[in-house]
């Protein structure tokens, strides 16, 4: 199914989208669309939105069901924007939204598909998964001259903290702010307000629900961590799209030539490595 536009996509009743959670792809640039649609469908997506405008094909996994919508996507907003535009849509359906080469990671997730994940949460009487952004790089910037390499992916093993989310001088009730990862460490080319790592990569869809600028939602108790009762699921966005952006913006392509440091570790594309290393969580129960 193809469509020219969200306007176009919103305006025709689409009842061929089978049930079951939905992942919402935005692809600014060619990097790695092919394996970000094939692992996402990998995982158990029943469908995937792939949203912005594709100049060349990609490889579609057989049997995977797919939306291709030439909506442009050039920048964080933009994403926002449509995905705002798409909940109302989706009313009751679990989504997840993340960029071309972005990978969503759950906690044994070799053996459990995000169905079983959202099906849990709905039993912890949870509407959505906390998550962080992990950044990846690649280990050889000579090789991989945009940051890019799934082969010699790394990713910062430390460096990470968090705060406590305030609102007009209040604290936040399990809300907080956190940061590390390639924002932290070249923060002098990252705007303060993309420095957060903290992001909900996966919730249910409600009729008036809506994204803020600042990737929080306008629902509250969506942007906490966990339950006032017991710990829940963790979620980590696996992501090269700080690394491409570094290597393109001309106030710090020639200053980095190497993302690695002594903090960096291989990045073996395993839930394993994340929940031994503690940056996801299986909660009281999954």
């Amino acid at each position: 199914m193809n469509f020219a536009s969200i306007d176009q996509y919103l305006s025709e009743t689409d009842s061929r989208i089978p049930p079951g959670a939905v992942a919402v792809l935005f692809v600014e640039d060619l990097a790695e669309v092919s394996a970000t649609v094939a692992h996402h469908v990998r995982i158990g997506f029943s469908h995937i939105l792939l949203i912005g405008r594709l100049s060349v094909d990609i490889r579609v996994p057989e049997g995977a069901s797919i939306t291709r919508i030439g909506e442009p996507v050039r920048s964080r907003g933009d994403a926002v924007a449509i995905l705002n535009t798409l909940i109302d849509r989706f009313n009751g359906r679990w989504l997840y939204w993340g960029f071309n080469a972005e990978f969503l990671f759950y906690p044994y997730m070799e053996s459990r598909t995000i169905t079983d994940l959202t099906t849990f949460m709905v039993e912890e009487r949870r509407d959505h998964v906390f998550g962080y952004v992990l950044d990846l790089y690649a280990s050889d910037l000579d090789a991989a001259g945009d940051g890019v390499s799934r082969k010699t992916a790394h990713f910062d093993g430390s460096g990470y903290y968090g705060f406590q989310r305030y609102a007009e001088g209040h604290a936040l009730d399990r809300q907080f702010d956190i940061f590390g990862g390639l924002t932290w460490r070249y923060e002098e080319f990252v705007p303060w307000d993309r420095r957060r790592i903290d992001r909900i990569p996966l919730f249910r869809a409600v009729e008036g629900l809506r994204m803020n600028d600042d990737l929080t939602l306008n629902v509250p108790e969506m942007n906490t961590l966990s339950c006032p009762w017991h710990h829940n699921v963790t979620t980590a966005v696996a992501s090269f799209r700080v690394a491409k952006s570094l290597k393109r913006n001309p106030g710090s392509m020639f200053e980095i030539e190497s993302f690695v440091w002594r903090g960096s570790t291989r990045f073996e594309w395993t839930s394993e490595q994340l929940l031994e290393l503690g940056i996801i969580e299986p909660g009281q129960w999954f």
